[in-house]
């Protein structure tokens, strides 16, 4: 009678058995934890295993229907054409590349992963629109590359948020503006209908519409901002006040002196450094004000010379107006306020202080102290925050010079920043000029900021560079990340040029061992990318 009972009682036991004792119990572990049902002659992992799997079926067995969720709105419509198909093919083919993993990249075959951008770039200019089943590829490419998601989101059109809303994954689709348009509905909403999403919406579907509208409508944007100000978080205080970026003006100013009260250091500094920008502001009067008092023309020598003060002390107004009172390890505090103070003031202030020198005749003047370099890193900085071409021009320099810091920038990356001032054209054409005078082992940095496809002048700077390192046999590895922004940048023109160079060459005595190979690996890869490149526009424009 009992044997007969046994598997009825052992039944009862594992029915009263909750499914969160068994989960305790294998976490756990049955050494610490008795599983709560065991078997006669089986061990106590195997009987929790053996209860679970008999648990998991009861429970699926046992699982009443749920009501029906509610379905989902239809996507949008997206009235582009859709890419032709060998387009679509070439796109398929681009997300499915993977990344290349290890050390450098040999043999002959393009990095497509690479190549994307520029698909995606091209297929925007001529209005495209992406085939609905490559859409979540698209998106899961974004989501693991974030220099790909304003091109991304812009080809994949309003089908991207829909995507968004259903799939957490995606969440950055919601954050990202697409191309400064606005997110569908929100430019015909009116006034209640975005309170009411300002007031109910997450933190990315608020900075979305805030982006979207600054874009479109700069004061209505504002008037959003400040209706939650107070209220709202410092981190996200600090988020939407970059927003204001977009479109600022002097209508933003009596907003942005408010935040210089702010309770958070980010958002003062953020307030000040967007006063800064605008030449006409109390905040750039009051800076001019501070830096002019720190730097003199000095006439009593027989040439003249600037004379630089440095301040002694960063009061109240200097820090409520975004001067960071305590300076990095390493660096001075007078020299760390000055630089601040003179990347706030309005450049065109030191003309009138010093002579009506041109912006090149005040960068040529000596400077007493060795306070040179701090004074001319100070004017690089104001002159990328103000996008001023002339004083970029002044501090950049001939691109010929000895010194390749140049006249007034401190480093190559001061540089780059300066020529991201200058038209595309002017721009190629200097760092065309520094790789003749200087090579290519200085101007990677500078290459990167220069317009794709890369002007002729540039790319047969970069070529002739190039050909010239592989005939001396340097070490070829060194070259790499030039060769990387080449297969990306340059003109597919060039491709018949590089044919010549895709034979090994013979090695010199003093080349590095297997130099030659590497060099015929390197620009047959190249040639290869340059033709892919020319074949991606002419599916484009099937």
């Amino acid at each position: 009678m009992a044997s007969s009972t046994a598997p009825a009682e052992a039944a009862g036991r594992l029915a009263r058995t909750s499914w969160e004792e068994l989960v305790t119990a294998a976490l756990l572990g049955t050494d610490r934890r008795t599983p709560p049902v065991t078997a006669p002659g089986r061990e106590a992992p195997a009987a929790l295993l053996d209860a679970a799997a008999v648990q998991t079926v009861r429970r699926r067995a046992g699982l009443r229907p749920a009501p029906a969720a509610e379905r989902p709105a239809p996507a949008p419509d997206d009235t582009r054409p859709v890419v032709p198909a060998a387009a679509r093919h070439r796109l398929a083919a681009l997300l499915a590349d993977h990344p290349h993993s290890g050390g450098g990249r040999r043999g002959t075959s393009p990095d497509l992963m690479e190549l994307l951008p520029q698909w995606l770039a091209l297929a925007n200019d001529r209005g495209y629109a992406p085939p609905p089943e490559l859409l979540p590829a698209l998106l899961n490419a974004a989501r693991g590359r974030t220099d790909l998601r304003p091109q991304a989101l812009a080809f994949a059109g309003p089908r991207a948020q829909w995507l968004a809303r259903l799939n957490p994954d995606w969440k950055f689709a919601l954050r990202t503006a697409q191309g400064g348009a606005p997110a569908p509905g929100l430019r015909d909403a009116d006034r209640a209908e975005r309170e009411r999403r300002w007031q109910e919406g997450l933190f990315a579907e608020r900075v979305a519409l805030l982006a979207s509208l600054r874009a479109h409508d700069p004061a209505a944007a504002r008037e959003l901002l400040m209706s939650t100000w107070t209220t709202e978080r410092a981190e996200d205080r600090l988020m939407f006040l970059d927003s204001l970026r977009t479109g600022l003006s002097e209508a933003d100013e009596p907003f942005l002196e408010q935040a210089l009260g702010d309770r958070s250091r980010n958002v003062r500094a953020t307030a000040a450094e967007l006063l800064s920008t605008l030449p006409r502001s109390a905040l750039a009067a009051r800076m001019a004000d501070r830096a002019a008092s720190c730097v003199a023309l000095d006439r009593t020598s027989r040439i003249p010379a600037l004379t630089v003060e440095a301040p002694h002390e960063c009061d109240a107004g200097m820090e409520r107006d975004g001067v960071a009172p305590k300076p990095p390890a390493g660096r001075g505090e007078r020299s760390w306020w000055l630089g601040q103070l003179v990347e706030a003031a309005p450049l065109a202030v030191w003309q009138a202080r010093l002579g009506g020198r041109s912006p090149a005749g005040i960068v040529a003047l000596p400077v007493t102290d060795d306070w040179r370099g701090e004074l001319h890193a100070a004017w690089c900085r104001a002159a990328v925050r103000q996008r001023d071409a002339t004083w970029a021009r002044a501090l950049l320099g001939v691109p010929s010079s000895p010194d390749a810091a140049g006249p007034g920038a401190v480093s190559l990356a001061e540089r780059a920043k300066l020529l991201t001032t200058l038209p595309a054209t002017e721009r190629a054409d200097w760092v065309a000029g520094f790789i003749d005078a200087h090579g290519l082992s200085e101007a990677f940095q500078l290459l990167g900021v220069c317009a794709v496809p890369w002007a002729p002048t540039l790319g047969r700077a970069v070529v002739d560079a190039l050909n010239i390192a592989r005939d001396a046999g340097s070490y070829p590895w060194s070259f790499s990340g030039v060769m990387g922004l080449a297969e990306r940048c340059l003109d597919p023109a060039e491709a018949i040029r590089l044919d010549a160079l895709t034979a090994v060459p013979d090695e010199r005595e003093d080349a590095s061992p297997g130099a030659g190979g590497y060099w015929s690996e390197a620009f047959q890869r190249l040639v290869t990318t340059l033709r892919l490149r020319a074949a991606m526009r002419e599916e484009l424009d099937a």
